[in-house]
């Protein structure tokens, strides 16, 4: 039976692209799911931390791409920067790992790809991560780190995420908006697979129970309660689908189709669109979480690469620094 959302995604929505699945991806994604299918779940607590960044770090790094280690707004992190990178904007990347996991040295690599591919200067956080540092230690990060860019001269910011980076820089830029005393200066945002519903209602968390390879509900459930800490989950900044959505910069949300976190991703853009935000979905068919980091093996990967570093040009091309 499909859920409410599976009906509205069979249909035709201006603001939604599904892109057909390749049989060359059909083959990988078929493979790589015999490989993770053992290990489904079981990826939890602290103990997940070393194997989660090291499959992560296989990303090859990007030609023509240099990395520096540094420290913006008191948070250090790792830039990846592209030769003959644009002047005056910068990317400000958020990375993944369920709030737990993750750190920007893993994640450089990737996000080298995302520089390049927009030919922008792009920052990693590593932010505090829970248990050891609950909500909202990480967003705090995250809008400090956007501070100290624009201190810096940062004119023309994108916001980019995954999975949990998404939930950040989707939470941190609502804040950004709400706030008359400090410059807003993000001119676009992208967000991989985010993460916008703490309180894990989307129905994808069953309908997709099944097709995602990586995740099932209690074990995110536990890793999401390690970052709450008893705070509420609907609140605005924890789960950004529940926030305020006007005023908000053009966003594109990429996304697989056989995610658990499917309706997290379908469900924000749907509500952003309602209020009149340029927003729109690329839905990848056969693709799991994270799919992007098969960048080079995937062409899902790799075409939606070239679609995010498509959609950022355009935005620093025409949004003229402030």
């Amino acid at each position: 039976m499909q859920s409410n959302t599976d009906q509205a995604f069979s249909r035709t929505d201006s603001w939604a692209v599904t892109h057909p699945v390749s049989a060359s991806d059909k083959s990988a994604v078929t493979e790589m799911r015999k490989i993770s299918e053992p290990s489904k779940g079981k990826l939890r607590g602290i103990n997940a931390r070393v194997p989660f960044d090291a499959i992560i770090g296989r990303v090859a790094a990007p030609e023509g791409v240099s990395f520096r280690q540094d420290t913006v707004g008191g948070v250090s992190g790792w830039w990846c920067e592209p030769s003959n990178a644009r002047l005056h904007a910068v990317i400000l990347h958020a990375h993944g790992g369920w709030f737990n996991w993750g750190s920007a040295l893993a994640y450089r690599h990737l996000v080298g790809h995302i520089a390049k591919s927009a030919n922008t200067n792009a920052f990693v956080p590593d932010y505090h991560i829970a248990p050891e540092h609950p909500f909202p230690a990480a967003l705090n990060d995250i809008e400090a780190c956007y501070s100290g860019l624009v201190d810096r001269g940062g004119k023309s910011i994108a916001l980019t995420g995954d999975s949990v980076g998404g939930n950040l820089i989707l939470s941190a830029l609502a804040r950004i908006v709400a706030k008359p005393n400090v410059k807003n200066q993000v001119i676009a945002m992208v967000a991989l697979s985010p993460v916008t519903d703490l309180a894990m209602t989307g129905k994808s968390w069953q309908s997709r129970a099944n097709a995602d390879p990586y995740f099932v509900r209690d074990q995110a459930k536990e890793l999401i309660q390690s970052y709450l800490t008893g705070h509420t989950a609907t609140d605005p900044a924890a789960s950004p689908l529940y926030g305020n959505f006007k005023g908000l910069p053009p966003i594109r949300v990429q996304v697989g189709e056989d995610e658990v976190l499917f309706d997290d991703s379908w469900r924000y853009i749907e509500r952003a669109v309602a209020v009149g935000v340029d927003a729109k979905i690329d839905i990848w068919e056969g693709m799991p979480h994270g799919f992007l980091i098969g960048v080079g093996r995937l062409d899902a990967a790799s075409e939606a690469l070239d679609a995010i570093g498509s959609f950022l040009s355009k935005q620093f091309s025409t949004s003229p620094p402030v």
